[in-house]
C-alpha cells in the first residue's frame, strides 16, 4: 500500500491502523492466571450455578403450607454437606447458608423470624413458596455462555468463571510491544544533565499505556540521533507484535525513524494526522508487525496513544469494538477552533446536576507534561471556524 498524501482525519487513520490489526493466536490459560485477559472464544459453565437448590439464609427449611405452625426439628444442614433427605409432611429442618434443602421442602423460614425451643420451632407467620431457596441452575445453567470471546477477564467475570467450574480459559496471546524513544539530548531521571539535556519521560509513559491495554512491553534506553543506533535498536524491536517509538518522525535533520525503518522493509501506510497535538504520527507495517512513530513532545506521545495505539493493541487482543469510547459533556469557558486540524484539549471532569463538566487546563503545549499530569480527560474539539461557546455539548475521553 502507498502512503496516503495529505492530511488524513482522526477517523481515516484509525481505520487504517485497523485494517492491519488482526487477533492473535489464543494459548490456554489457567483461570488463576487469566485476570486482565482477553477471551478468544466464549467459556461455558460446567456446571449449574448454583448445582443444587440451596438456601439464602440461616433459618429452616420448612413446606410452605406447614406455615404459621409448630414443627418439630428433626435435621441440622450445615454448607458443604450432601442433602438430608426427604423433608416430611410437618416437619423442619435446620439449614445454614448455602445448604443444600431438601426434598420435600419449598422455603427457608430466616432463624430471626422463629421462636426455637429444644427441637421444635414456631413460626408465627406464613411462609410462600420459593422463598429464601436459590433454585438449581438459578444463576446459570451448564452448558450457557458465562463470558462470550472478546470480552476482558474483569474480577467479576472471574468470579463467574470459577464458580461455573471453569478451571481453563482460551486468551488470545498478549501482544509483545517495543518502545524506542529517540534522541541524543534525553538522559534517564537521577543523571545529571548536561547543557541541551532533558530526562526521558515518553519511555516511561509509553510502557505504562501499553500494559494497561494489556501488553506485554520491552522498552529501550534512549537511542542517540545516529543511524547506526537507530538501526539496531529498531532491527530488535521489529520482532515484537507492535514497536512505538517516540520522536524522530517529523522533517528535521536528525529525525531519522521514518527512514531507517523504510530500509528495514516497513512499509509506511500513513505519516502525518490533521489533530493537536500530535500531527507528525506515522504508521507502518512489516510482515505481522505494527509500527508506530508518535512525537517526541511528551503530551503529543499521550495523547497518540489514545488514539492510534491503544486500539490497535485492543484489536490485537480481539476486543469487538477497539475505537476509543467519547462520552458527552459540556465545555466550561470557550475555546478557539483550530481552522485544520482537530483538537484534543486536556481538561479535569467533574460532575454536576446536568452531567458531566469538562475545565481545559492552562498550558495545552504540547511539551507541557507536568501541566498535563493533572488531566482525566481529552475534549475533542472538532476542526473550524469560531469558537466552541461557555456550556457548549463536547465529546470527551476518560483518562486513566
Amino acid at each position: 500500500m502507498w502512503p496516503v498524501a495529505g492530511l488524513l482525519s482522526i477517523g481515516e487513520a484509525q481505520q487504517l491502523i485497523l485494517a492491519h490489526a488482526r487477533p492473535l493466536p489464543a494459548e490456554p490459560v489457567p483461570i488463576e492466571a487469566a485476570a486482565g485477559r482477553v477471551l478468544a472464544q466464549g467459556a461455558r459453565a460446567a456446571v449449574d450455578l448454583p448445582p443444587f437448590p440451596s438456601s439464602a439464609m440461616d433459618g429452616f427449611a420448612v413446606r410452605a403450607a406447614d406455615t404459621p405452625g409448630r414443627l418439630p426439628v428433626v435435621a441440622r444442614i450445615p454448607a458443604g454437606a450432601p442433602a438430608a433427605g426427604l423433608l416430611e409432611p410437618g416437619q423442619a429442618m435446620g439449614i445454614a447458608t448455602g445448604g443444600v434443602v431438601p426434598d420435600g421442602a419449598d422455603a427457608v423460614i430466616p432463624i430471626e423470624y422463629v421462636v426455637e425451643s429444644g427441637n421444635e420451632i414456631e413460626i408465627q407467620r406464613a411462609a410462600e413458596t420459593g422463598d429464601h431457596v436459590r433454585p438449581r441452575g438459578g444463576d446459570i445453567r451448564a452448558g450457557e455462555v458465562v463470558a462470550e470471546a472478546g470480552t476482558a477477564l474483569t474480577p467479576a467475570r472471574l468470579g463467574a468463571l470459577a464458580a461455573a467450574g471453569i478451571a481453563e480459559v482460551h486468551c488470545v496471546r498478549r501482544p509483545r510491544a517495543a518502545v524506542v524513544p529517540t534522541g541524543t539530548e534525553l538522559r534517564r531521571p537521577g543523571e545529571a544533565l548536561g547543557p541541551g539535556q532533558i530526562y526521558e519521560s515518553n519511555g516511561l509513559i509509553l510502557t505504562a499505556q501499553l500494559q494497561a491495554e494489556g501488553a506485554d512491553v520491552d522498552v529501550d534506553p534512549a537511542v542517540g540521533d545516529n543511524e547506526e543506533a537507530h538501526r539496531a535498536a529498531l532491527e530488535r524491536a521489529l520482532e515484537a507484535d507492535l514497536v512505538v517509538t517516540s520522536g524522530g518522525v517529523s522533517v528535521g535533520p536528525h529525525d531519522l525513524v521514518r527512514r531507517v525503518e523504510a530500509e528495514l522493509g516497513v512499509e509506511e501506510v500513513f505519516w502525518r494526522v490533521a489533530v493537536k497535538p500530535g500531527k507528525p504520527i506515522a504508521f507502518g507495517v512489516r510482515e505481522g508487525t505494527l509500527v508506530f512513530g508518535l512525537p517526541g513532545n511528551p503530551v503529543s506521545a499521550l495523547v497518540g496513544f489514545e488514539l492510534f495505539v491503544a486500539p490497535a493493541v485492543r484489536a490485537l487482543l480481539g476486543v469487538p469494538d477497539p475505537l476509543p469510547s467519547f462520552e458527552r459533556g459540556r465545555l466550561a469557558g470557550t475555546r478557539r477552533r483550530n481552522a485544520e486540524r482537530d483538537e484534543l484539549l486536556r481538561a479535569r471532569l467533574r460532575g454536576s446536576e446536568d452531567g458531566a463538566v469538562l475545565e481545559p487546563l492552562g498550558g495545552q503545549e504540547s511539551h507541557m507534561i507536568a501541566r498535563a499530569a493533572d488531566a482525566d480527560a481529552l475534549v475533542f474539539v472538532p476542526r473550524g471556524e469560531g469558537e466552541l461557546a461557555d456550556g457548549a455539548a463536547v465529546e470527551y475521553l476518560r483518562l486513566g
